[in-house]
This record gives C-alpha cells, sequence and structure tokens, in this order.
C-alpha cells in the first residue's frame, strides 16, 4: 500500500494559512500589551482571534473595554486578514513566490476569486487590494462625517473595515444601538456590509463599468489604436445574478422584518424609523453582525427569518459567509426545473453545469448536517437535558447561535457570552468551518486521495 506523501497543494494552503494566523492572533490578543483589564483566559483569546480572522464577530468578551488600543488594532488587522478571503491568500501567496503552479491548481484558486478567468491573478489581486482599501477609507470618512460627536477617526475606521469585511465587530457593549434612527450611519454601513458581501470579483467588475466613461474619455495615443473600453462595458451574467438576487433577498428581509415588528409594536411607533431597523436587520444577518436593536425583543417569527437569511449568506469570493448567494440562487433554479419537468437547471438566457449543481446540493447537504450536529453538541454542553418545558427558548436560541457561527454572521440572543468551555470549542470549530466551507475542506482530504480508475455497477433504489 502506498503511504500519502503529505504536500501543500493550493486547496490546503489556505486552511494552514488561516490557522496560522489565528494562532499569531491568539497569542497577541493573550499578551498584557493588548489588554486594558488585568488577565483573560486562552480560551477566549482563541475564540476572539478566530472570530476576528473567520470576520464572524461573536464575542464572549467586549471589545471595547477588554481590550486596550493595540489589542483592537490586533482584531483590526486579523478582520481585515480574514476578510480578504481564504482563496486570496493562496493565490497571493503563490504569486509572490512566483511558484509554478499545476493549471489544475490554478483553475480552484482562480473560482474561489473570479466567476471566469477573465484577468491574470497578479492584475486581478491588485484591483482587489486597491478597491478594498478605497472602499473601507471612503467609510472610515462618511462615518466620521454622519456623526462626528460619536465616532472618532479610529473608531470610524474600525467599524468601516468591520461593516465592509462583513465581521460585525464593534467598540461599543450595544454595537450599533445608540444609532438606531441615524439615518446616515445605517445607510452607510449598509452600503459597506452589501459591497463587501458581493464578491470581489463582482466589485471589481461593477467598479470597471462605473470607471469606463472615464477611460473611454480618454484621447487615443495612436491612430486607429482600440480600447478595452471603446464599447459600452456591461456585467456578466454571474454578476447580474448576483446583484439581482441580493437585491431580493434585502428588500424581502427587509419588508419581511419591519412588518413582522411593526405588528408587535406599540401604537406610537415611528414607521420609518422600524422600517429602517428592519432593513438594517436584513442587510447585516447576511452575514454583518451589527445590530442597532436588542435582538431578544424581536419576535420570534422575525428571528426565524433571519435565520433562513444567515443561511443564505453573501456572495461566491467575498467577506461573507453562508451558503453562498449563487448557490442559493442555482438550489432554487434546480427546484423549478424539477417544478416545470425542465431536464436543466435555467437562470436568465443560460442553463448551470451540472457539476455546479452537483456541488451546490452537496455544500446544502454538509451545510445541513453540520449545523443541526453542532446544535445537538451545544444542547448537550449548554443545558439541553432538561425537560422541553424548563429549556424555554434555549432550543432557538442555540439555533440561532449555530447558524450565525457557522454562516460566520456575528448575531446572538445572548447565549455567547455564557457558553461554557465546550461550548466555546464547538463554535470556534464551526466559524473555522464555516469561514473554509465544507466543499474546501472536503477538497483539502481528497487532494490526497488516489483517483479511483475504475466504476462500480449501478442499481436502482426507491427513493421518496
Amino acid at each position: 500500500m502506498k503511504s500519502i506523501r503529505f504536500r501543500i497543494t493550493p486547496i490546503t494552503l489556505p486552511i494552514i494559512l488561516f490557522g496560522g494566523t489565528i494562532g499569531v492572533g491568539t497569542i497577541l490578543l493573550y499578551s498584557q500589551n493588548a489588554l486594558a483589564v488585568s488577565s483573560i483566559s486562552w480560551l477566549d483569546a482563541l475564540f476572539t482571534a478566530t472570530s476576528a480572522t473567520c470576520v464572524t464577530g461573536l464575542v464572549t468578551l467586549d471589545t471595547g473595554t477588554t481590550f486596550s488600543l493595540f489589542g483592537q488594532s490586533v482584531i483590526l488587522l486579523l478582520i481585515q486578514l480574514g476578510g480578504i478571503g481564504i482563496m486570496t491568500y493562496a493565490a497571493l501567496i503563490y504569486y509572490l513566490i512566483r511558484q509554478r503552479v499545476a493549471l489544475n491548481d490554478l483553475f480552484v484558486i482562480g473560482q474561489g476569486l473570479q466567476h471566469a478567468r477573465t484577468q491574470p491573478f497578479g492584475k486581478l489581486l491588485i484591483k482587489i487590494v486597491l478597491w478594498t482599501v478605497i472602499i473601507e477609507i471612503i467609510g472610515a470618512f462618511l462615518l466620521y462625517a454622519a456623526a462626528p460627536r460619536d465616532f472618532t477617526f479610529f473608531a470610524a475606521l474600525f467599524h468601516s473595515v468591520s461593516a465592509f469585511c462583513n465581521a460585525g465587530f464593534s467598540l461599543y457593549q450595544d454595537s450599533l444601538s445608540h444609532w438606531h434612527a441615524n439615518w446616515g450611519v445605517n445607510l452607510v454601513i449598509m452600503l459597506l456590509i452589501i459591497t463587501g458581501g458581493l464578491g470581489f470579483s463582482v466589485v471589481v467588475e461593477f467598479g470597471g463599468c462605473l470607471t469606463a466613461p472615464l477611460k473611454r474619455s480618454r484621447p487615443k495615443l495612436f491612430k486607429g489604436s482600440k480600447t478595452l473600453y471603446q464599447s459600452r462595458r456591461r456585467l456578466s451574467w454571474y454578476s447580474k445574478i448576483i446583484l439581482s438576487t441580493t437585491l431580493v433577498l434585502i428588500i424581502a428581509g427587509g419588508v419581511g422584518i419591519s412588518f413582522f415588528e411593526y405588528c408587535a409594536a406599540t401604537p406610537d411607533t415611528d414607521w420609518a424609523v422600524t422600517l429602517l431597523t428592519g432593513f438594517f436587520q436584513s442587510v447585516t444577518c447576511r452575514t454583518a453582525g451589527f445590530n442597532t436593536i436588542n435582538l431578544n425583543m424581536m419576535t420570534t417569527v422575525s428571528l426565524y427569518l433571519m435565520i433562513i437569511l444567515m443561511f443564505i449568506g453573501g456572495g461566491s469570493g467575498s467577506c461573507a459567509g453562508g451558503l453562498k448567494v449563487g448557490t442559493f440562487r442555482v438550489l432554487t433554479a434546480f427546484l423549478m426545473a424539477q417544478i416545470k419537468g425542465r431536464s436543466q437547471a435555467v437562470i436568465g438566457h443560460f442553463a448551470v453545469e451540472r457539476k455546479i449543481l452537483h456541488e451546490a446540493l452537496v455544500l446544502l447537504f454538509f451545510s445541513v448536517v453540520i449545523i443541526l450536529t453542532a446544535a445537538f453538541l451545544l444542547n448537550l454542553s449548554e443545558g439541553g437535558l432538561v425537560p422541553h418545558t424548563q429549556s424555554r427558548d434555549l432550543e432557538l436560541k442555540i439555533l440561532f447561535e449555530t447558524v450565525s457561527a457557522y454562516a460566520t454572521v456575528g448575531l446572538s440572543l445572548g447565549l455567547t457570552a455564557k457558553l461554557t468551555a465546550i461550548g466555546k470549542i464547538i463554535i470556534i470549530l464551526l466559524m473555522f468551518t464555516g469561514r473554509l466551507g465544507p466543499i474546501i475542506l472536503i477538497a483539502a482530504v481528497q487532494s490526497y486521495r488516489e483517483k479511483e480508475l475504475f466504476q462500480w455497477p449501478e442499481e436502482s433504489l426507491l427513493i421518496g
């Protein structure tokens, strides 16, 4: 029997890099220079480092009062590194060391960054970094301008990076509840969250469409020369799908949450503020983690709607987690195809590749299994071994916490701070798995296995 020789592949490199980053972050956050209090446990330092690197936002300690300016800067750096994305990590390392990569591995890296190989990695990475820095700096200035008495520039920058990276870390104990009626702060945070959750390839492509008129107006240096921007730039089929589906999810979630909350509100409640709050929660639960109201005061129906939105998440190759918008759209297209009796899942004017459809089904299956398994284990560790009538709303809190951790959202119904040591470890593993994605972990294991050169005989099986 041949032994499996360990080797670092582009599919395992992000796992190693993420694990190493979390380890270094844990050591830095545990050091006294990073603390504004006497000390914290290694487990809390690991939990915070994992949550920041996986851009989740779940915290067992208050970020603003527990950590010093240095500690907050470490968290900010971890958020930025984690927000860049796992495949960007791998592509950046291979690009910097100029190492030759097999064509298949190169394709795997590229699929994590862009839906189609339309430009070289080096140019794409530069654009990703530039657009990220530009958007985060603009967001910081807009937040500072919207509430200059409340935000220092560091606080504005911290929340801008946290929002764009869909991290949900806040320097305030009540997150952004203080500004629940401030339209300026709400709109800036929502725009940052949406932009960071679309996917880097969509942002770069959309930015190219915005700057195309400026490039078209440039004079030609040579007679008869043609430029890329002479013709009108149009968004690709993929970008249109992500943008349209994101818009539908935001509107559906915002209207739904606003309606359910307004139905349960007091008669003197301002409907405009309720609408703003509903849309903010619709945006942030896919997968940013900020909140402008006390989630424990929300209706059960709204919380279940938020669980669905958290599970769907944002775009592929973005700062967001979850099942991903593209996966959700493929699954809905597959469902409609089954209802209509079509042999292909059609979106717009194109049919989805069968390989992509199979991956979407696998991702859905493993995501559900992981969430249910984690919820079961959390019930064991967090007091679920009691009669159902005594546990009250513990099941809802655990399900909410589990989906929030796996989808790297960061919203909580107050369970995070009360977690046992075993519960914290379960959430840490959930955040790490959710940020990498089950397909990445499965592919990492499969990369060390030899491909089978035979097929098994097929047989029929009754289902349904």
